[in-house]
């Protein structure tokens, strides 16, 4: 199969091959304008009109992005109508009535564009990752243990963390991150959910979020609880 070459501003044809080579679908000029790519024309110098040219005295491409000019071209107009444009600086210049008309063969479409909607189409369709698990209410009320805190939080905090889970105050009580009825028998016995804990060291110790996370992402037995600790972030903004 011969690999289609763009050239910078290529053809209404060209730009629909090279597309079809891409995607593997069919292109047409309908398209390629309902997947928002600009069409130009090249507008010869023309003194008549003087103020849309400027410095450039040898024409330049002209842009067609209104879009009853653009819904006409896609009906499949015999030919192209310009109302409005861009001048020569790039500002936007309304075209004396009924606006200027060229042959359909004058088309073209930039390059870069051509490149950028390919790349954005593949981006699409590559497949979607599956979303982490959400922890239930039923699935909340297991937590991890004092040992699995202190290896996932424990150097984090100024504060002897060990001795603070013991004594249950704040956010390492039952009110706070502690599962609640989980040390009635022992304090050995009590089990804290990972991301009330996390919330909790964040607001009232400012351990960054970043760090954090870090350490979801670092600790096998923090996997159960990813979804949930995603979700809440969501949810504050963070």
């Amino acid at each position: 199969m011969t690999i289609i070459e763009l050239p910078f501003r290529a053809t209404t044809e060209q730009s629909c091959a090279w597309m079809e080579q891409q995607t593997g679908t069919p292109w047409t000029l309908a398209r390629l304008l309902e997947n928002a790519l600009t069409p130009y024309v090249w507008l010869n110098y023309d003194a008549n009109h003087a103020d849309l040219f400027g410095d450039a005295n040898g024409g330049y491409a002209a842009p067609i992005f209104l879009e009853a000019d653009t819904a006409r071209l896609a009906a499949g107009s015999e030919d192209v109508l310009i109302t409005i444009t861009k001048d020569a600086y790039k500002i936007v210049a309304q075209l004396p009535a009924p606006g200027f008309r060229r042959e359909l063969h004058e088309l073209r479409f930039l390059k870069k564009e051509l490149e950028r909607l390919v790349a954005k189409l593949k981006r699409d369709a590559q497949p979607k990752p599956e979303p982490e698990p959400v922890e239930t209410a039923s699935e909340a009320r297991v937590g991890i243990s004092k040992d699995e805190v202190m290896a996932a939080f424990g150097t984090m905090l100024r504060i002897d963390m060990n001795k603070a889970l013991d004594d249950a105050g704040g956010i390492f009580g039952d009110e706070g991150a502690r599962i609640k009825g989980s040390a009635r028998k022992s304090k050995k016995q009590a089990m804290w959910n990972p991301v009330t804990l996390a919330l909790g060291m964040n607001d009232a110790y400012r351990v960054p979020i970043s760090q954090l996370k870090r350490a979801f992402q670092a600790h096998d037995f923090l996997y159960p609880w990813r979804g949930q600790w995603n979700e809440s972030l969501a949810l504050l903004g963070k």
